[in-house]
């Protein structure tokens, strides 16, 4: 399936003021009947960008931290939002993922404050080749699931195991009928990260994450998110992938993700 060929299409539909259901293209990489929670951790995004609609600008989403309870079954699923920690210049959200009356995500973000400090703007991090220079990679041929179907991947052709840099694009709406931020779409890839640079053969190996912790120094814009990734696994069952973020304009954050490690079931 190409890119062009979804055109339009979503990865949810809207079904009430807080209700949500997903299509095909949430598809999981581990199980066919589970969400990937990549487009999920962007439609947390998108709740939270309308649970802040109408307030006065000033704060933006600094950081986002996600941790998965459990199956994300492909079900409708319910989010609501809720402030923490409430302040004018530093502000505690919380959004809740629910699916048949069971919590499957909690993710806490930080808001802070805007002001204009452009004239000590540094990272040492060099932006990516761009987009456009990198040959396609066919993810699909690696990885199961209606969500690597739907992306479009450009990856430098990894030299060892556990190392790449990667663009991701979408031509599929978050939800269906409805304007996303930048952000949300771009939060809406990065999950992907735990795939681009496999340790191990999926095929023989289990390696899903458990959380998703993003941190931004500044505010990404789209179309293309830039995953600079590394995987790692230790000796007793445990990983972590990490990953600098990137737009075409150059670095813009971190992602981290923790990652049980076991055989395939035979």
């Amino acid at each position: 399936m190409t890119t062009s060929t979804i055109a339009r299409e979503s990865y949810y539909q809207r079904t009430g003021e807080h209700t949500f259901k997903p299509t095909v293209h949430t598809g999981g990489a581990w199980s066919a009947d589970e969400q990937h929670f990549s487009p999920l951790a962007g439609l947390v995004v998108h709740a939270v960008d309308q649970y802040l609609a109408g307030r006065p600008g000033g704060l933006v989403l600094a950081r986002i931290s996600y941790d998965i309870l459990g199956r994300i079954a492909l079900d409708e699923c319910a989010i609501t939002v809720e402030t923490v920690r409430p302040g004018r210049t530093i502000e505690l959200l919380e959004a809740t993922v629910t699916i048949g009356g069971r919590a499957v995500v909690r993710a806490r973000a930080w808001l802070l404050a805007t002001l204009d400090t452009s004239a000590v703007a540094d990272s040492p991090r060099e932006p990516l080749p761009a987009p456009e220079s990198l040959p396609v990679w066919t993810m699909d041929e690696a990885w199961d699931g209606g969500y690597i179907s739907s992306i479009e991947v450009r990856r430098v052709p990894p030299v060892r195991r556990g190392r790449t840099t990667a663009w991701l694009t979408s031509h599929v709406d978050l939800v269906a009928g409805e304007p996303s931020s930048p952000l949300a779409s771009f939060v809406a890839l990065v999950d992907t990260a735990n795939g681009i640079a496999p340790q191990q053969d999926p095929a023989e190996w289990m390696f899903p994450n458990v959380d998703l912790t993003i941190h931004l120094h500044r505010a990404p814009r789209g179309p293309w998110t830039g995953l600079d990734t590394t995987a790692t696994f230790g000796p007793t069952g445990q990983g972590l992938t990490s990953t600098v973020l990137h737009d075409v304009d150059g670095p813009v954050g971190q992602a981290e993700q923790i990652l049980t490690v076991r055989p395939q079931p035979r």
